[in-house]
């Protein structure tokens, strides 16, 4: 899918370009939408056009957290592994 976005030249940076800051575009969006749960990692890499580690920079610079697990999963998996010890 392709979508044009109409921006003022005056809100560019002078040293950049429009293939740069469609970049920037795509990476920023990549990450509100993993933030807010609508995209898995993996997708915000691919929607983003970066690899993992770039992704996880981006989110670490931007206080992103990239890893959401609830103390209900951490309990249940806590239970299972003492489980298995004790069989």
């Amino acid at each position: 899918m392709q979508i044009t976005l109409e921006i003022p030249d005056h809100v560019l940076l002078p040293q950049q370009d429009k293939t740069s800051l469609a970049q920037l575009l795509k990476l920023h969006t990549a990450l509100l939408l993993f933030q807010s749960g609508q995209l898995s990692r993996g997708a915000a890499c691919e929607f983003a056009g970066v690899d993992i580690y770039t992704f996880l920079t981006a989110c670490k610079q931007h206080r992103i957290e990239t890893i959401s697990t609830d103390m209900d999963e951490i309990e249940a998996e806590v239970i299972r592994f003492k489980q298995l010890r004790a069989a």
